[in-house]
């Protein structure tokens, strides 16, 4: 009688333990298919509440907008647009010094200080890197090379002569016409649907860099 009231006892322990692990790992899954869904390419047409994009990749995609969906305009920017203070992005990739190469450099307006703040993998080439955060100091006497501080580190970015350099504006959805190129991030849904959340559309033929 014992034997089995101290078998039941390790049971009712067990159970829920094993269920927290089963629920943990679900998370851990939920979360992964969670993660937005990056579209770049071109706006092949758009009616009503959706957009349809010819992919960097080749593929026709259909996205769906809501009131939700925050867009902004890319404009072409000059290395003299940065400056200490200035809030930025740069996808980069890594030098054997630890000093980062950046790919492209976004420059955001001051509404939008603090978007994204950190330094996390990116998925613009091998290995590459996304940095936004404030701009420290700015050195073009040897290169143009800037120190972004952000909560919790600080990285140094070379930029080179051919990297683009654009500015980060506040748009809407007349900015979404066929032909314009665009960066989306999108929600992925159980029905493989991608609902877009922002999207960056290229002003006057800019193609978004980032």
């Amino acid at each position: 009688m014992k034997t089995q009231t101290g078998k039941r006892m390790r049971d009712t322990l067990l159970i829920p333990g094993l269920l927290a692990a089963a629920l943990f790992a679900s998370g851990v899954s939920w979360a992964d298919d969670a993660k937005p869904a990056r579209v770049r390419g071109a706006i092949t047409a758009i009616e009503g509440d959706h957009l349809k994009v010819h992919s960097n990749r080749g593929e026709d995609v259909q996205v769906n907008l809501t009131p939700d969906t925050q867009v902004r305009g890319v404009t072409l920017a000059q290395v003299s647009d940065i400056k200490p203070g200035s809030y930025i992005g740069s996808a980069a990739v890594p030098m054997p010094d630890g000093t980062l190469k950046a790919l492209e450099v976004h420059v955001f307006p001051p509404q939008m200080a603090g978007t994204g703040d950190g330094h996390r993998a990116f998925d613009l080439a091998k290995d590459s890197t996304m940095t936004n955060g404030s701009v420290g100091d700015l050195v073009t006497s040897e290169g143009r090379t800037i120190t972004v501080n952000y909560k919790g580190g600080q990285k140094k970015i070379l930029i080179p002569d051919d990297v683009p350099i654009v500015n980060l504006v506040p748009g809407d959805r007349s900015l979404l016409k066929p032909g314009v190129k665009i960066v989306l991030q999108a929600q992925k849904g159980a029905d493989d649907t991608l609902t877009a959340l922002s999207i960056s559309a290229g002003e006057n033929g800019v193609t978004p860099p980032m």
